[in-house]
């Protein structure tokens, strides 16, 4: 038995169970997994694996590929995750432009719009087409249906359960659970601070993940004084989005949810991932998951002071990168925004001790090579001189869609046990067959 895999035989944890059996699943592919191998890689019992096994089948999430040979015996009925049975919405709010991307629950983009965004506009303006956008990307495609099914079907499990724990119209409006058992977990509830391990729910649009430029919290889902737009101070942003679509919503900084998408993506245990784009922040992962701290704080990469008479910037501090990084590149200096982005990112290496970092935004887009090679060029050099191991420098991989599907997985990673990214430690990949 893999215990750093191992499922606990409580009905109170039937959730966490089928959290862990989905996982495999979901890893497994197409190629599937036997309920002999999920057993062997849970540590429960192989009569816990058919049970959790039937009821995903019968609320549709899973379904048999065939059959594999075993060593002994007959051989197996291999099982799959059917990606379509559910989906999540990714919203990525950046300071001049909006993008939506519906994800199947094997992770797969099916659907993306974008479109151009006033974020100065103000919390009641953006909600607005926030929601106008979710709609029309689920209506375009054909989604519609299974979202407004998804909303009714939880709405008043969800009124009941945020009744009772005193959430917020994020946690609770249209976030009921699916069919099945009555201690069979909380699939719509998607509570910040604590994930639960939830039991699937019917086929439908799970929730809505947010993105967007910090600082915020993301527990309540309410912003703070965001860089440049002090207007959004204290804007309930997931209360109002989720009562104007009736569909759980999740909000984080932009960083944060890269920085869960790229540990799903199996882009390591430690690591920080540096987002250029309008503004300038970061996404930590330590230990195998995203941190953020117990105020949503951390990853304020961007306004770390390192020029004390440097030009103001938007936070009311003078030299931060975010100003030095963004004035280079306003005057076409590109090489000059990496070595500036390099200084902080070996600060933040000096601190933390990472293994990686990644790159990723729009103005990083811009010119790729030459951010990549002068962030190393300047992690190079501190590693030199201090007689240190040189920390790699990479562009993050999907880094145009990393934040929006990371937002997507907002929803998804508690669906599979993955709220905070690496679930469980030190768990062994290995070949499923």
């Amino acid at each position: 038995m893999n215990r750093a895999y191992s499922g606990v035989n409580l009905a109170v944890l039937r959730g966490h169970n089928a959290a862990l059996v989905l996982d495999l699943l979901r890893t497994a592919g197409d190629g599937g997994i036997s309920r002999l191998e999920l057993a062997e890689r849970t540590g429960l019992t192989p009569q816990g694996v058919s049970k959790i096994t039937a009821r995903l089948r019968g609320q549709g999430l899973v379904t048999d590929t065939g059959r594999r040979a075993s060593t002994g015996g007959k051989p197996r009925t291999v099982l799959r995750l059917v990606p379509d049975a559910g989906y999540a919405v990714g919203l990525h709010l950046d300071r001049d432009e909006l993008t939506a991307v519906l994800v199947d629950l094997a992770g797969t983009v099916v659907a993306e719009r974008r479109s151009p965004l006033a974020f100065g506009a103000g919390g009641d303006a953006v909600v607005e087409t926030a929601a106008s956008e979710v709609e029309a990307l689920l209506a375009g495609a054909g989604a519609g249906a299974e979202a407004e099914a998804g909303a009714e079907a939880g709405a008043e499990e969800g009124a009941e359960e945020g009744a009772e724990a005193g959430g917020g119209a994020g946690a609770g409006a249209g976030g009921g659970a699916g069919a099945g058992d009555a201690d069979a977990g909380d699939p719509g509830h998607l509570d910040a601070q604590d994930p639960v391990h939830p039991e699937p729910p019917t086929p439908r649009v799970l929730g809505v993940g947010v993105a967007l430029p910090g600082p915020l919290d993301h527990s309540s889902g309410v912003l703070h004084r965001v860089t440049g737009f002090p207007e959004w101070d204290g804007f309930p942003l997931r209360d109002a989005l989720a009562a104007r679509l009736g569909l759980p919503v999740v909000v984080d900084k932009d960083t944060n949810a890269a920085a869960l998408g790229l540990t799903l993506a199996g882009c390591g245990d430690s690591f920080a991932y540096l987002h250029l784009g309008t503004g300038l922040g970061a996404g930590l992962v330590l230990g195998g998951a995203p941190y953020r701290g117990p105020r949503t704080g951390a990853g304020e990469f961007g306004h770390q002071v390192i020029q004390l008479d440097g030009p103001p910037c938007g936070c009311g501090n003078r030299g931060c990168i975010e100003a030095l990084c963004l004035a280079a590149v306003a005057a076409g200096s590109f090489d000059e925004a990496a070595r500036v982005l390099g200084e902080g990112a070996a600060n933040m290496v000096g601190l933390l001790d990472i293994d990686l970092v990644l790159l990723g935004g729009r103005t990083v887009a811009a010119a790729e090579e030459r951010f990549v090679e002068g962030v190393r060029a300047v992690l190079g050099e501190r590693a030199r001189r201090g007689g240190t191991a040189e920390v790699p420098v990479r562009s993050a991989p999907g880094a145009e869609r990393a934040v929006v599907e990371g937002a997507a997985q907002l929803v998804l990673a508690p669906l599979f046990g993955r709220a905070h990214g690496h679930f469980p430690a030190n768990r062994n990949d290995g070949n499923l067959s």
